[in-house]
């Protein structure tokens, strides 16, 4: 299959190829496929012809699954998900002429992929395909391509390679014998070139990953699935040695995503081309840089240091020695000696700080081990001059904030290594750079950041690789203080987190509109729970909020038994239903209409939002057609992308994706019966045609019955969506979960939105990435598929360390997010993050970050729980803090100790863990309704870290006695700050008022003898006798206390973008279970408490 020479929806390539020359070089590796098929015309630049594909999966997702069974591996059954273990194929050497593809085709994919034959000579292009855009670099060799995009999973391993590795056991590329695709005419598939010199491969090593656990006791997550990862080859024949994480060096090993084109340039084939692949992609047999075989300590040197450590010892690039390379040219070397850990302790002024990390704590005999304050996250070692360019760990941390220098000496650590990222998060400053030149690494294509070292004003070398690469002449100028020869000032270099303005090349298409389609559920059932009233009332209020410019376009579908459409044609007097009956073969009537401006039809559009919930409330229809109603929304946003919003009431009854009940109620508890995965794979395909076409799916299911979650959330999962859940909602009966939909919406409808997003995580060599959590589909490996991208949305990767990294003493790591705006702007937003390398354990535990371990842990469990059993996952976390508080006691503590010791860096660990296992996603009982199971566990993959935290280990305040010594002021409010409680009844007092902030969720219990000041001046009533039973907001009130009180509770709510109910409960309340079930330390009738669980572990520990 060839992929259009394009990208779908306005990928810029992020590597920088496309029409205009690129001052640094060729497309390296891709950071990002193409989605391509998206049924655009795209002769015009800008239009967007709405036709309505027939109903298949886009050329992009082909590569991925594929339906006929003629691939080698089917990736609807080896590939689970964000959370995939992935495996990468070897790189194939290109021996030859080009060849066509012979190979089976998946029947079911889009024909704008077919090959590159369909393009004609003409300049006409099918639907769905795109014209080549063509690349003014020019190479000194042709290089060697393989197909990428719609070719990865049909990239055969050409005989002779030496790879005894079966496709089947590449759950990330798949690609089946015998399809190699080469092409060398300007509209052919992308050739990705294999980054060895022709005819050349080394044999591939494959490695098992080492698991977390040893043998005896069962591995956390889920198995990987298919074979061991390869292990990269230790002697490269192309380019200098490259450290792009696994999701580049996945890319890089099929290749570049360029092809060269007759006269020499290289066409831009695809997203990965377009942001730039992995490892080792450029295409360049010539003799390597001067630099390549140095030592991997090299120069990291600014040439202008602050004059305090320009002659002293000057944080070089992390931790690198100055190199001792002579230039010829008599430009200037800028000497700095070796940064390294222990240089850098020292300059921070002595080692109280790994003291404090590595003093044994006895968890047994130290109780009150809870800060008082929020716990923020570990600062790493490293000079101060290096840490205060770091990433915010907001945005991106690491689970060990020291790097061991070698796998072995993590598997000792038993801890897992991983990063958590909240890419596209909200931010007060963001530095954006509008340059038409983005300067990044010719071989891993990292984009130039704090990290790198300048060798001279002429040359910087890439910290993840270590290629030495030119500085481009329009870098050389300093826009911010208008100075010429100054580079290392560049805000590119002065800021860890920055967003590029991307130039055409980083796009495979137009940017698309932004487009909303909403489709609402009428059943009776729907109607009964009066949501239809809250939804269309805060769409109406919020019309003009909605993200986007004079293209956005909006459409809206219901449904139940059959599919209306709405005809917004300009000329109406009133919006026109259409009803499509035949929900069996779904087709769309007057496509052309359906989706329309929003400036130019809001007038129709707000008649349509305020008679929609009176159109079906003497409907009778109980059944549920979800699945034909989101084919047919498919249908209609496949030719542009966009979002869709579906709002569900209950279990899918009719037509295609109909589901049965499977949750019996008497046995919830049973571990083995519950149904955690999906009861059919339609809405895991439906998503992945979705993703294909730049459509993500947003569900939000208001329902008191069973309705499957766990089937219906694959359509979000893997769509790059979210999931709301409102459990029995009912606007009369539970009056409360009105507002909080009210408010969920109006965030949800208003908040940034990013389209047509993909996004690669880069490490520097040595380490690998191989397993992903979070809502996307992984496309080519590495290239992680997000249609849509909001700032609420977190992810987490699993890594390893692949090769030793001696003589590093930092290690870098990069990721990059390629999204078109809602103004039709692509852009890049890249944060790097800097960390030192440690050869000792006791170090890695000084470095421990225990929430994120927590974090990565949570995500690993949930992927456990649905490819084994919850008791599986349940055992795995209690494993994970046995192994390692068995690993720091035999091989670090000096003087063995009775009790439970831990280093300090993880004296929470055990709290933390017994946390997981008594939130909603892993705990036992028959408390847990299987839907709110499932949503806690879509939560878990899909929060950034610190929402997760706080529904995993709730803050409890007093409240009764606040006060202003040591509050905030923001905005001319003061925000008081109470001291943060342990979870434990003993902190309770009948005398006070305790807030529990659970992140969704928010308790106000008042003690039976709680002051009459804070009764009558907070809660507005004369005694505690008159709480009402069903409080969930406190009044007003012009006193001191009511003031402090709600600044406090508004504060909380205003830093999470979802709304925590809060509820007011006295005693003899009925949610008094819930507030005490929060009670992590205390014991429950199903898990144990705090100290019990630590005298379980430590009778495990010391066996």
């Amino acid at each position: 299959m060839a992929q259009p020479a394009r990208p779908p929806a306005g990928y810029p390539s992020q590597n920088g190829a496309g029409q205009q020359p690129y001052s640094n070089g060729p497309v390296q590796n891709q950071l990002m496929h193409p989605s391509d098929g998206q049924g655009y015309s795209p002769s015009v630049p800008g239009s967007y012809s709405h036709q309505t594909p027939a109903k298949v999966p886009p050329h992009q997702s082909s590569r991925q699954y594929n339906y006929s069974g003629s691939q080698n591996v089917s990736q609807l059954n080896n590939y689970q998900g964000p959370g995939q273990t992935l495996n990468r194929p070897p790189a194939a050497p290109f021996s030859g002429s080009p060849v066509q593809q012979t190979g089976p085709v998946p029947q079911v994919l889009l024909p704008a992929l077919q090959n590159s034959a369909a393009i004609s000579s003409a300049g006409s292009f099918p639907p769905g395909a795109s014209p080549p855009v063509l690349s003014n670099w020019q190479y000194s060799q042709t290089p060697v391509s393989q197909p990428v995009g719609s070719q990865t999973s049909h990239l055969a391993h050409v005989t002779g390679t030496g790879s005894a590795q079966p496709p089947s056991s590449l759950s990330g590329n798949t690609n089946p014998p015998g399809n190699y695709q080469y092409a060398a005419s300007p509209g052919g598939p992308p050739l990705q070139n294999s980054y060895m010199k022709p005819g050349s491969a080394p044999p591939p090593v494959t490695q098992p990953l080492t698991p977390l656990h040893p043998p005896p006791r069962p591995p956390l997550g889920p198995p990987p699935v298919g074979g061991p990862p390869l292990i990269r080859p230790s002697t490269l024949t192309a380019g200098p040695p490259n450290a792009q994480s696994l999701l580049n060096s996945a890319a890089n090993r099929e290749g570049d995503a360029t092809s060269a084109a007759s006269d020499g340039s290289v066409v831009q084939n695809s997203y990965d081309a377009i942001e730039g692949g992995g490892l080792m992609a450029t295409p360049h047999p010539s003799p390597a840089p001067p630099n390549l075989k140095m030592n991997r300590s090299v120069g990291y040197s600014y040439p202008t240091l602050p004059p305090g450590y320009q002659n002293t010892s000057p944080p070089g690039a992390p931790g690198m020695q100055a190199s001792a390379l002579q230039y010829p040219d008599g430009s200037k070397h800028f000497h700095q000696p070796a940064l390294g850990t222990n240089h850098l302790t020292a300059s921070m002024g002595g080692l109280s700080l790994q003291q404090e990390g590595l003093r044994p704590v006895n968890l047994l005999q130290e109780r009150n081990i809870l800060p008082t304050t929020l716990l923020k996250a570990p600062v790493p070692n490293l000079h101060e001059d290096i840490q205060k360019l770091n990433c915010n760990p907001e945005l991106f941390r690491c689970t060990l904030t020291n790097i061991p220098q070698t796998q072995a000496l993590l598997n000792k650590a038993k801890l897992p290594l991983g990063l958590l990222l909240h890419p596209f998060k909200d931010l007060s400053q963001l530095p954006v750079v509008t340059s038409s030149t983005i300067v990044r690494c010719r071989s891993c294509r990292t984009y130039i950041n704090p990290f790198v070292s300048f060798l001279d004003q002429r040359r910087w070398k890439c910290n993840l690789c270590y290629r030495v690469n030119d500085v481009p002449e329009e870098f050389m100028y300093n826009p911010v203080t208008r100075v010429y020869g100054e580079p290392h000032k560049r805000p590119e270099v002065q800021n860890a987190t920055i967003e590029f303005m991307a130039p055409s090349e980083y796009m495979l298409r137009p940017p698309q509109p932004p487009v909303y389609l909403f489709v609402f559920d009428v059943s009776h059932n729907a109607i009964e729970t009066g949501y239809l009233n809250t939804v269309c009332q805060t769409l109406l209020d919020n019309l003009d909020l909605l993200p986007g410019n004079t293209r956005t376009k909006i459409g809206f579908i219901t449904f139940d038994s059959t599919i209306h459409f709405y005809s917004l044609q300009e000329g109406l007097s009133q919006p026109q239903m259409l009803i499509v009956s035949d929900i069996e073969d779904v087709f769309i009537p007057m496509p052309e209409n359906l989706l329309v401006n929003l400036n130019e039809n809001k007038e129709l559009i707000q008649d349509l939002l305020r008679t929609l919930p009176q159109m079906f409330t003497k409907s009778l229809e109980t059944q549920s057609a979800l699945g034909p109603a989101l084919q047919a929304a498919f249908k209609l946003m496949s030719p542009t992308g966009g979002r869709i919003s579906v709002f569900q009431t209950q279990l899918p009854s009719v037509g295609m994706g109909a589901l049965k009940s499977r949750e019996e109620p008497n046995q919830r508890a049973a571990a083995k019966d519950i149904h955690l995965t999906p009861s059919t794979d339609f809405y895991k395909k439906l998503a992945l045609d979705c993703s294909g076409q730049q459509v993500a799916v947003d569900l939000f299911l208001l329902s008191g019955q069973y309705a499957d979650l766990a089937s219906l959330g694959c359509i979000s999962r893997y769509s790059a969506g979210s999931v709301y859940y409102y459990q029995s909602y009912h606007h009369k009966h539970n009056p409360v979960q009105v507002e909080k939909l009210q408010k969920e919406l109006k965030r949800y409808l208003t908040r940034k939105i990013g389209f047509e997003a993909v996004m690669r995580i880069r490490c520097t060599k040595g380490l690998s990435i191989h397993t992903f959590h979070g809502n996307f589909f992984v496309r080519s490996t590495d290239l992680l598929s997000l249609p849509n991208v909001n700032p609420d949305a977190g992810y987490a990767v699993q890594m390893s360390v692949e090769e030793s990294l001696t003589d590093m003493q930092v290690v870098s790591f990069q990721s990059a997010l390629l999204y078109t705006s809602s103004k039709g702007e692509r852009r890049i937003r890249v944060h790097t993050m800097c960390l030192p390398v440690v050869t000792t354990l006791s170090d890695v535990y000084l470095g421990a970050d225990v929430q994120a371990i927590t974090g990565l842990l949570a995500n690993m469990a949930v992927d456990r729980s649905v490819s084994a059993t919850l008791s599986d996952a349940r055992d795995a976390l209690v494993n994970a803090v046995i192994d390692s508080l068995s690993a720091y006691r035999s091989s670090v503590l000096s003087i063995q100790q009775p009790g439970l010791m831990a280093p300090h860096s993880l004296r929470l660990f055990p709290l933390y863990v017994l946390a997981l296992l008594k939130q909603k996603a892993f705990q036992t009982g028959t408390n847990a309704r299987l839907d709110e199971r499932i949503f806690t566990m879509c939560q878990v993959k899909n929060q950034p870290l610190v929402y997760l935290m706080l529904m995993t280990h709730p803050s409890l305040y007093r409240v009764d006695n606040l006060t202003d010594e040591g509050a905030l002021n923001i905005n001319d409010r003061t925000i008081p700050q109470p001291p943060v409680l342990q979870l434990s009844v003993e902190k309770l007092s009948r005398d006070g008022a305790y807030l529990m902030d659970a992140g969704s969720v928010m308790f106000l219990w008042i003690g039976k003898n709680c002051g009459q000041s804070f009764i009558s001046q907070v809660l507005g009533v004369p005694n505690y006798g008159s709480i009402p039973q069903n409080m969930t907001h406190l009044p007003e009130l012009e006193t001191a206390e009511s003031i402090r009180t709600i600044a406090f509770i508004s504060w909380l709510r205003e830093q999470r973008p979802f709304f925590p109910i809060l509820y007011i409960i006295k005693d003899d309340s009925p949610l008094k279970s819930s507030f005490l079930q929060n009670m992590i330390e205390d014991r429950t009738e199903s898990a144990l408490s705090y100290y019990e669980f630590l005298l379980h572990i430590q009778q495990q520990v010391n066996k």
